[in-house]
């Protein structure tokens, strides 16, 4: 399954249009995006495909996700947040069920232990199922969290005005292997896309003997519709 994620950067950066390009030239089964804001709303009417816009409460943009399939019901996972006084808005993830693999689309936050805290209750409510935690980590360093595997592009993939270049877009994974993974060019964001291609692990297949009966199942029913 080819998997893109990219923080597009409100409303300076990316938008529908530039999507919609993105999606016809690179043909992802599932777009993940961060930062995203009611303007990408047209996105529709731009490309094929099934969008879902998460907003966050007090925030001009949040999550959202394009897919292929039309079986789709992304669900938001509260985040912990800050106890500070003026502390912003709670964060929250975008959990999608597409196929045999669960995705979180995440923008966390930028303090170093309360995004740890917030990919921990992620990674919790994941335990067990063939998955991958997807986007803006705002995370510096090596992140070890028991079970997952960091299978992201190695490179930097933020670049901020005056500011040191940052492997902020990160890719977790719990019972997949990743075939490949790279980056993007910019775009009109300040963060690259970056590209991966995931599929279950042969041992988690087997110890699912129906799971490929339900896939067959699965993509005649929506050839049907």
């Amino acid at each position: 399954m080819k998997v893109i994620s990219w923080n597009l950067l409100r409303l300076t950066g990316a938008a529908a249009e530039d999507v919609a390009n993105l999606v016809a030239h690179e043909k992802p089964d599932v777009l993940l995006m961060q930062e995203a804001t009611e303007h990408m709303d047209v996105l529709p009417s731009l490309v094929d495909g099934h969008f879902h816009r998460q907003p966050w409460p007090g925030r001009i943009h949040g999550l959202a996700v394009w897919t292929r399939s039309r079986h789709v019901m992304p669900h938001a996972l509260p985040l912990p947040a800050s106890r500070l006084p003026g502390r912003l808005p709670r964060r929250r993830a975008q959990i999608i069920q597409v196929g045999d693999i669960t995705f979180a689309n995440v923008h966390l936050s930028h303090g170093q232990l309360l995004n740890r805290r917030q990919l921990a209750r992620v990674a919790a409510s994941l335990r067990g199922k063939p998955s991958a935690i997807i986007g803006d980590y705002n995370a510096i360093g090596p992140i070890l969290m028991p079970g997952f595997f960091d299978v992201g592009p190695l490179e930097p993939t933020h670049f901020a005005r005056n500011v040191v270049p940052f492997r902020l877009d990160r890719c977790l994974v719990h019972g997949l292997r990743c075939s490949s993974a790279d980056t993007l060019a910019f775009g009109p964001s300040d963060h690259r896309p970056i590209v991966l291609d995931l599929h279950v692990s042969e041992a988690v297949a087997k110890r699912d003997p129906l799971r490929g009966a339900r896939h067959r199942i699965a993509r005649l029913r929506a050839a049907l519709r």
